[in-house]
Protein backbone atom coordinates (compact mmCIF):
# COMPACT_ATOMS: atom_id res chain seq x y z
CA UNK A 1 0.00 0.00 0.00
CA UNK A 2 2.61 2.52 0.97
CA UNK A 3 4.55 2.14 -2.10
CA UNK A 4 1.55 1.42 -5.02
CA UNK A 5 -0.45 4.46 -3.23
CA UNK A 6 0.79 6.68 -0.50
CA UNK A 7 4.53 7.34 -1.47
CA UNK A 8 3.76 8.09 -5.23
CA UNK A 9 0.90 10.61 -3.58
CA UNK A 10 3.36 12.12 -1.24
CA UNK A 11 6.34 12.16 -4.24
CA UNK A 12 3.84 14.57 -5.75
CA UNK A 13 4.67 18.05 -3.98
CA UNK A 14 8.41 18.59 -2.66
CA UNK A 15 10.06 16.76 -0.04
CA UNK A 16 10.03 19.35 2.63
CA UNK A 17 6.23 19.66 1.81
CA UNK A 18 5.40 16.24 1.98
CA UNK A 19 7.47 15.50 4.89
CA UNK A 20 5.35 18.40 6.80
CA UNK A 21 2.66 16.85 5.66
CA UNK A 22 3.55 13.39 6.55
CA UNK A 23 3.90 14.43 10.28
CA UNK A 24 1.18 16.16 10.66
CA UNK A 25 -1.25 13.54 9.83
CA UNK A 26 1.43 11.20 11.79
CA UNK A 27 0.44 13.33 15.16
CA UNK A 28 -3.17 13.15 14.43
CA UNK A 29 -3.14 9.55 14.14
CA UNK A 30 -1.29 9.01 17.23
CA UNK A 31 -3.08 11.46 18.80
CA UNK A 32 -6.18 9.21 19.19
CA UNK A 33 -6.15 6.27 21.38
CA UNK A 34 -7.60 3.41 19.03
CA UNK A 35 -5.85 3.97 16.11
CA UNK A 36 -1.87 4.84 17.48
CA UNK A 37 -2.88 1.20 19.34
CA UNK A 38 -3.42 -0.29 16.02
CA UNK A 39 0.06 1.67 14.93
CA UNK A 40 1.55 0.38 17.64
CA UNK A 41 0.53 -3.14 16.33
CA UNK A 42 1.18 -2.90 13.33
CA UNK A 43 4.43 -1.44 13.05
CA UNK A 44 6.79 -1.92 16.50
CA UNK A 45 8.45 -5.65 17.36
CA UNK A 46 9.15 -6.03 21.25
CA UNK A 47 11.45 -8.63 22.23
CA UNK A 48 14.37 -8.55 24.91
CA UNK A 49 16.11 -9.96 22.49
CA UNK A 50 16.47 -7.03 20.31
CA UNK A 51 17.50 -4.51 23.36
CA UNK A 52 20.94 -3.40 22.93
CA UNK A 53 23.32 -1.28 25.79
CA UNK A 54 26.03 1.40 24.80
CA UNK A 55 27.51 3.11 27.38
CA UNK A 56 24.62 2.40 30.07
CA UNK A 57 22.30 3.65 27.57
CA UNK A 58 19.48 1.30 26.77
CA UNK A 59 17.96 0.92 23.45
CA UNK A 60 14.73 -1.09 22.70
CA UNK A 61 16.06 -2.35 19.93
CA UNK A 62 18.71 -1.64 16.92
CA UNK A 63 16.99 0.28 14.44
CA UNK A 64 17.17 3.97 14.83
CA UNK A 65 16.04 7.26 13.22
CA UNK A 66 18.91 9.07 11.43
CA UNK A 67 19.65 12.97 12.38
CA UNK A 68 17.68 15.03 10.04
CA UNK A 69 14.32 14.14 10.15
CA UNK A 70 13.21 15.11 13.70
CA UNK A 71 15.32 18.73 13.32
CA UNK A 72 13.46 20.38 15.76
CA UNK A 73 12.28 17.55 18.36
CA UNK A 74 8.73 18.11 17.84
CA UNK A 75 7.86 14.19 16.61
CA UNK A 76 10.18 11.93 18.56
CA UNK A 77 7.36 10.46 20.46
CA UNK A 78 5.61 9.03 17.29
CA UNK A 79 8.46 7.43 16.39
CA UNK A 80 8.01 5.47 18.67
CA UNK A 81 4.54 4.13 17.36
CA UNK A 82 6.50 3.43 13.80
CA UNK A 83 8.95 0.84 16.13
CA UNK A 84 11.96 2.87 16.13
CA UNK A 85 14.35 1.93 19.33
CA UNK A 86 16.01 5.60 19.36
CA UNK A 87 15.79 9.06 17.45
CA UNK A 88 18.71 11.27 17.07
CA UNK A 89 16.92 15.01 16.97
CA UNK A 90 18.56 17.81 15.56
CA UNK A 91 21.26 18.35 14.37
CA UNK A 92 20.77 21.34 16.56
CA UNK A 93 22.93 24.57 17.15
CA UNK A 94 23.42 27.18 19.59
CA UNK A 95 21.26 30.20 17.99
CA UNK A 96 18.13 29.85 15.61
CA UNK A 97 18.90 29.49 11.73
CA UNK A 98 16.77 28.96 8.35
CA UNK A 99 19.52 26.84 6.72
CA UNK A 100 20.12 27.67 3.50
CA UNK A 101 17.84 28.69 0.40
CA UNK A 102 15.16 26.44 -1.08
CA UNK A 103 14.88 24.31 -2.45
CA UNK A 104 17.10 22.74 -0.71
CA UNK A 105 16.26 18.78 -0.84
CA UNK A 106 15.75 16.90 -4.35
CA UNK A 107 14.71 13.22 -4.98
CA UNK A 108 16.10 10.52 -7.07
CA UNK A 109 13.68 8.32 -7.41
CA UNK A 110 15.99 5.82 -10.29
CA UNK A 111 18.72 5.65 -7.71
CA UNK A 112 16.14 5.71 -4.69
CA UNK A 113 18.25 8.37 -3.37
CA UNK A 114 18.25 12.12 -1.80
CA UNK A 115 20.03 15.59 -2.10
CA UNK A 116 19.87 17.68 0.11
CA UNK A 117 21.88 21.10 1.48
CA UNK A 118 19.40 22.04 3.98
CA UNK A 119 22.48 23.78 5.81
CA UNK A 120 21.18 23.12 9.64
CA UNK A 121 18.08 24.42 9.83
CA UNK A 122 16.38 24.55 13.22
CA UNK A 123 14.91 26.22 15.92
CA UNK A 124 18.08 26.34 18.19
CA UNK A 125 18.76 24.91 21.47
CA UNK A 126 16.30 27.17 23.85
CA UNK A 127 13.57 26.08 22.04
CA UNK A 128 14.55 22.72 21.33
CA UNK A 129 15.31 22.01 24.85
CA UNK A 130 12.02 23.09 26.39
CA UNK A 131 10.26 20.45 23.30
CA UNK A 132 12.45 17.81 24.82
CA UNK A 133 11.62 18.95 28.57
CA UNK A 134 8.48 17.31 27.79
CA UNK A 135 9.43 13.91 26.33
CA UNK A 136 7.46 10.63 27.31
CA UNK A 137 8.74 8.82 25.06
CA UNK A 138 10.93 5.49 26.26
CA UNK A 139 12.89 4.97 23.52
CA UNK A 140 16.66 6.68 23.87
CA UNK A 141 17.21 9.95 22.30
CA UNK A 142 20.05 11.69 21.11
CA UNK A 143 20.87 15.05 20.85
CA UNK A 144 22.57 15.68 17.68
CA UNK A 145 24.85 19.31 17.80
CA UNK A 146 26.81 21.29 15.18
CA UNK A 147 27.95 24.69 14.82
CA UNK A 148 25.98 27.81 13.47
CA UNK A 149 26.92 28.52 9.45
CA UNK A 150 28.62 31.70 10.69
CA UNK A 151 31.16 30.79 13.56
CA UNK A 152 34.08 30.36 12.32
CA UNK A 153 36.14 27.14 12.66
CA UNK A 154 38.42 28.85 14.70
CA UNK A 155 35.16 28.94 17.38
CA UNK A 156 33.57 25.70 16.49
CA UNK A 157 34.33 24.00 19.73
CA UNK A 158 32.35 26.89 21.56
CA UNK A 159 29.17 25.74 19.81
CA UNK A 160 29.96 22.51 20.31
CA UNK A 161 30.55 22.97 24.08
CA UNK A 162 27.00 25.93 24.22
CA UNK A 163 24.70 22.54 22.20
CA UNK A 164 25.99 20.35 25.21
CA UNK A 165 24.87 22.46 28.32
CA UNK A 166 21.71 23.37 26.65
CA UNK A 167 20.26 19.81 26.24
CA UNK A 168 22.59 17.59 28.40
CA UNK A 169 19.70 17.35 31.43
CA UNK A 170 16.89 16.33 28.09
CA UNK A 171 19.14 13.96 25.98
CA UNK A 172 20.25 10.53 26.34
CA UNK A 173 23.42 10.78 24.61
CA UNK A 174 25.22 13.19 21.72
CA UNK A 175 26.47 12.80 18.63
CA UNK A 176 28.78 15.04 17.43
CA UNK A 177 28.53 16.49 13.82
CA UNK A 178 31.42 17.34 12.48
CA UNK A 179 30.26 15.70 8.78
CA UNK A 180 27.40 17.41 7.04
CA UNK A 181 29.07 19.01 4.14
CA UNK A 182 26.29 21.26 3.91
CA UNK A 183 27.54 24.12 6.12
CA UNK A 184 30.68 25.75 4.73
CA UNK A 185 34.28 24.32 6.21
CA UNK A 186 32.14 22.04 9.07
CA UNK A 187 33.67 18.99 7.01
CA UNK A 188 37.68 20.50 7.92
CA UNK A 189 36.56 20.02 11.78
CA UNK A 190 37.41 16.01 11.39
CA UNK A 191 41.17 16.76 11.02
CA UNK A 192 42.75 15.54 13.62
CA UNK A 193 43.78 18.46 16.02
CA UNK A 194 40.40 20.61 15.59
CA UNK A 195 38.47 17.47 15.97
CA UNK A 196 40.44 16.44 19.68
CA UNK A 197 39.82 20.08 20.58
CA UNK A 198 36.02 19.85 20.38
CA UNK A 199 35.85 16.16 21.42
CA UNK A 200 38.26 16.93 24.54
CA UNK A 201 36.64 20.01 25.53
CA UNK A 202 33.07 17.95 25.62
CA UNK A 203 34.66 15.91 27.56
CA UNK A 204 35.74 18.54 30.07
CA UNK A 205 32.48 19.44 30.41
CA UNK A 206 31.41 15.98 30.90
CA UNK A 207 33.46 15.10 33.20
CA UNK A 208 32.30 18.09 35.22
CA UNK A 209 28.57 17.04 35.76
CA UNK A 210 27.86 14.66 38.70
CA UNK A 211 26.60 11.81 36.14
CA UNK A 212 28.73 11.97 32.68
CA UNK A 213 26.78 11.31 28.96
CA UNK A 214 27.92 9.05 26.20
CA UNK A 215 29.02 10.99 23.44
CA UNK A 216 29.39 9.20 19.70
CA UNK A 217 30.93 10.69 16.38
CA UNK A 218 28.72 11.10 13.12
CA UNK A 219 31.92 10.56 10.06
CA UNK A 220 31.37 11.09 6.59
CA UNK A 221 31.68 8.79 4.21
CA UNK A 222 34.18 10.13 1.84
CA UNK A 223 37.47 10.43 4.71
CA UNK A 224 40.59 8.40 2.79
CA UNK A 225 41.95 5.67 4.56
CA UNK A 226 44.17 7.95 6.50
CA UNK A 227 41.76 10.18 7.76
CA UNK A 228 40.02 6.96 9.50
CA UNK A 229 42.87 5.54 10.82
CA UNK A 230 42.54 8.69 12.54
CA UNK A 231 39.26 8.46 13.90
CA UNK A 232 40.17 5.05 15.26
CA UNK A 233 43.22 6.93 16.95
CA UNK A 234 41.06 9.76 18.14
CA UNK A 235 37.66 7.58 19.20
CA UNK A 236 39.42 5.96 22.63
CA UNK A 237 42.16 8.85 22.61
CA UNK A 238 39.17 11.49 23.60
CA UNK A 239 36.77 8.75 25.58
CA UNK A 240 34.40 8.56 22.48
CA UNK A 241 31.57 5.60 23.12
CA UNK A 242 30.62 5.14 19.30
CA UNK A 243 30.97 6.22 15.88
CA UNK A 244 28.37 6.71 13.46
CA UNK A 245 28.57 6.05 10.25
CA UNK A 246 28.11 7.99 7.81
CA UNK A 247 26.90 11.18 7.07
CA UNK A 248 26.04 12.04 3.15
CA UNK A 249 27.90 11.70 0.09
CA UNK A 250 29.65 14.43 -1.65
CA UNK A 251 30.04 11.80 -4.24
CA UNK A 252 27.92 11.50 -7.30
CA UNK A 253 29.44 8.59 -9.10
CA UNK A 254 27.00 5.85 -11.05
CA UNK A 255 23.45 7.40 -10.88
CA UNK A 256 21.29 7.12 -12.95
CA UNK A 257 19.05 10.17 -12.53
CA UNK A 258 18.79 13.16 -14.88
CA UNK A 259 19.71 16.72 -14.34
CA UNK A 260 21.79 15.79 -11.43
CA UNK A 261 24.19 18.79 -12.61
CA UNK A 262 21.13 21.13 -12.29
CA UNK A 263 20.65 20.10 -8.70
CA UNK A 264 24.00 21.86 -7.58
CA UNK A 265 25.63 21.05 -4.12
CA UNK A 266 24.38 18.87 -1.22
CA UNK A 267 24.78 15.60 0.16
CA UNK A 268 23.63 12.54 -1.43
CA UNK A 269 21.78 9.97 0.53
CA UNK A 270 19.78 6.62 -0.13
CA UNK A 271 20.55 3.24 -1.97
CA UNK A 272 24.42 5.23 -3.69
CA UNK A 273 25.93 5.24 -0.49
CA UNK A 274 25.09 1.81 0.81
CA UNK A 275 28.21 0.19 -0.22
CA UNK A 276 30.26 2.92 0.52
CA UNK A 277 29.13 3.41 3.94
CA UNK A 278 29.55 -0.48 4.60
CA UNK A 279 32.48 -0.42 3.18
CA UNK A 280 33.35 2.35 6.10
CA UNK A 281 31.96 0.44 8.57
CA UNK A 282 34.33 -2.69 7.72
CA UNK A 283 37.35 -0.20 7.97
CA UNK A 284 36.74 0.78 11.20
CA UNK A 285 35.81 -2.73 12.60
CA UNK A 286 38.33 -4.77 11.61
CA UNK A 287 41.24 -1.95 11.30
CA UNK A 288 39.97 -0.94 15.55
CA UNK A 289 39.75 -4.80 16.11
CA UNK A 290 36.44 -4.29 17.03
CA UNK A 291 37.57 -1.41 20.18
CA UNK A 292 34.14 0.38 19.62
CA UNK A 293 30.67 0.06 19.06
CA UNK A 294 29.56 1.36 15.67
CA UNK A 295 25.79 2.60 14.62
CA UNK A 296 25.98 2.19 10.58
CA UNK A 297 23.98 4.69 8.44
CA UNK A 298 23.53 4.90 4.57
CA UNK A 299 21.50 3.06 2.28
CA UNK A 300 19.76 0.72 4.29
CA UNK A 301 16.40 -0.15 1.79
CA UNK A 302 16.08 -3.27 3.30
CA UNK A 303 16.37 -5.80 5.79
CA UNK A 304 19.35 -7.41 3.64
CA UNK A 305 20.75 -4.39 3.57
CA UNK A 306 21.12 -3.85 7.73
CA UNK A 307 22.07 -7.50 8.09
CA UNK A 308 25.16 -6.27 5.81
CA UNK A 309 26.12 -3.56 7.73
CA UNK A 310 26.15 -6.16 10.68
CA UNK A 311 28.03 -7.93 9.40
CA UNK A 312 30.59 -5.42 8.52
CA UNK A 313 31.15 -4.39 12.57
CA UNK A 314 28.19 -2.92 13.24
CA UNK A 315 26.13 -3.13 15.98
CA UNK A 316 22.96 -0.99 15.33
CA UNK A 317 21.41 0.57 12.31
CA UNK A 318 20.07 4.33 11.53
CA UNK A 319 17.20 5.17 8.53
CA UNK A 320 16.29 7.96 6.70
CA UNK A 321 16.31 7.51 2.96
CA UNK A 322 15.38 4.21 3.01
CA UNK A 323 12.14 5.21 5.77
CA UNK A 324 11.30 7.42 2.89
CA UNK A 325 11.39 5.16 -0.50
CA UNK A 326 10.24 1.89 1.33
CA UNK A 327 7.75 2.68 3.92
CA UNK A 328 6.98 2.47 7.89
CA UNK A 329 7.13 -1.48 7.61
CA UNK A 330 10.91 -1.03 7.17
CA UNK A 331 11.65 -1.04 10.21
CA UNK A 332 9.55 -4.04 11.92
CA UNK A 333 11.48 -6.10 8.48
CA UNK A 334 15.02 -4.94 9.69
CA UNK A 335 13.97 -5.73 13.62
CA UNK A 336 12.34 -9.35 12.22
CA UNK A 337 15.54 -10.26 10.49
CA UNK A 338 17.84 -9.44 13.61
CA UNK A 339 15.58 -10.93 15.84
CA UNK A 340 15.54 -14.50 13.48
CA UNK A 341 19.45 -14.19 13.28
CA UNK A 342 19.76 -13.58 17.16
CA UNK A 343 17.61 -16.94 17.50
CA UNK A 344 19.50 -18.91 15.04
CA UNK A 345 23.02 -18.02 17.02
CA UNK A 346 21.27 -19.35 20.00
CA UNK A 347 20.44 -22.95 18.33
Amino acid sequence: MYKAIIRPVLFLTSPEVSHAFTIRLLKIVCAIPILNVIFKRSFTLENPLLEREIAGVKFKNPVGLGAGFDKNATFFHEMEYLGFGFVEVGTVTPLAQPGNPKPRSFRLPKDKGLINRMGFNNDGTQIIAERLKKRKTKIAIAGNIGKNKNTPNEEAFSDYEKCFDALFDHVDYFVVNVSSPNTPGLRSLQDKEPLKKILLGLQAKNKAKPKSKPIFLKIAPDLTSEQLDDIIEIVPECGIAAVVATNTTLSREGLKSEGIETIGAGGLSGLPLRKRATEVVRYLHEKSKGAFPIIASGGIHSAEDALEKLDAGAIMVELYTGFIYEGPMLVKRINKAILNRVKQKQI
